[in-house]
């Protein structure tokens, strides 16, 4: 019988990137293992089980991967927040700080089937929470409501999951990372 598999062990530490002192935590490694992949979108599957989740949102680019997994696991309907520029449509725009400047997310303005419509929002990984933070103000423009957010990582000592609770939103993540 072989040992229990450790999540954390199968996501790459890049140091010094991008930026000298930054441990990047690389889930590329994560979702290229089957097992590592379906254990992780499981886990957060088994945390909202007892949500009335309508739809999961997915936050470009990596946030697709883990969310529209989820979405088929869970039967419900994606949407995707993507970067400016990328969706076809009439949409609602949100900018957010980054360390150097900024940056912005969309959504389509048709993207809830309903007024209310309940998201489950998704990410990779939660940092300072900028772009998360920037996708749930979209869904609630968009007429949905946000009552968690999901992520494989948390990397706790960034405060994104802080940032998100203070605007109504919690949080769940499969996996914490002390550091940056």
């Amino acid at each position: 019988m072989s040992a229990p598999m450790d999540l954390r062990d199968m996501v790459r530490a890049i140091p010094d990137y991008p930026k000298a002192g930054i441990i990047f935590r690389d889930v590329t490694t994560l979702f290229g293992h089957p097992e590592g992949l379906s254990r992780t979108v499981q886990a957060i599957a088994d945390h909202v089980a007892g949500l009335n989740v309508d739809l999961v949102a997915g936050i470009d680019a990596r946030g697709f991967i883990l969310g529209g997994a989820l979405a088929m696991r869970m039967g419900k309907g994606f949407v995707p927040i993507r970067k400016r520029g990328k969706l076809p449509a009439d949409v609602y725009r949100e900018e957010y700080a980054l360390e150097y400047g900024s940056d912005e997310v969309e959504i389509h303005k048709d993207a809830m089937p309903r007024e209310g419509a309940t998201v489950l929002l998704v990410d990779d990984l939660i940092a300072t929470g900028g772009t998360a933070v920037a996708a749930a103000r979209l869904i609630h423009r968009a007429g949905g409501t946000v009552p968690i957010a999901a992520f494989a990582i948390d990397l706790p000592e960034l405060g994104g999951a802080q940032r998100l609770a203070e605007i109504g939103v919690s949080t769940f993540a499969v996996m914490a990372f002390e550091g940056h």
